[in-house]
């Protein structure tokens, strides 16, 4: 039995920003979808405006995957995941082993398929999918301050200051560009 696609679905249970007070949960299937958007545009325009030559639709769907090893793990929250080297050193092998748990549940004829994906090989997508998670993160940080939620307020600093620090150019011009949209409601982006 193929256990893989149904493990996945249960993404929708697993809820983000788990030590905060949100006015509106979200969960890690939501936001793989925002992540996958997101890091498809990122790569868009490092290809169009920067003349990078990357695979958007392969940056996409390792987004749509970069959080499946949570079905498992949960959601750490970020201020102990990143605490210290040892914690994050083990994090990431338990990360790991949670990737290699769901990649088990294919059949494995499907496996070589997915690995790469899940796994997140392409160094250099996987840049791109990384900046994508944190815009989505400023963008969930965005919406909490604007309905009046400030407990977000210091997450959304250090957010838009790990942003600036991840120097990539595609990243610069979406927060120059787009970015400042997230701040209208919806008549004015209508």
């Amino acid at each position: 039995m193929n256990r893989f696609f149904a493990m996945l679905s249960r993404m929708k249970y697993i809820d983000r920003w788990g030590l905060m007070n949100n006015t509106k949960t979200e969960n890690i299937s939501e936001h793989s979808l925002e992540t996958a958007i997101l890091a498809h545009a990122l790569v868009n325009i490092a290809n169009v405006r920067l003349g990078e030559s990357l695979d958007a639709d392969k940056a996409a769907v390792i987004a749509m995957f970069h959080d499946a090893g949570e079905i498992i793990t949960g959601d750490m929250p970020t201020p102990i995941k990143y605490y210290n080297p040892e914690i994050k050193n083990a994090y990431k092998a338990i990360e790991k082993v949670a990737e290699d748990r769901l990649i088990s549940m294919l059949p494995e004829d499907l496996r070589d398929i997915y690995r790469p994906v899940i796994s997140a090989e392409d160094k250099t997508l996987e840049r791109y999918v990384k900046a994508a998670d944190k815009l989505s993160a400023l963008i969930k940080c965005i919406e909490e301050v604007r309905m009046g939620n400030n407990e977000f307020l210091k997450a959304k600093e250090s957010t838009e200051a790990s942003i600036c620090a991840m120097n990539l150019p595609a990243l610069d011009i979406f927060m120059k560009e787009c970015m400042p949209a997230y701040y209208l409601t919806l008549d004015e982006l209508g």
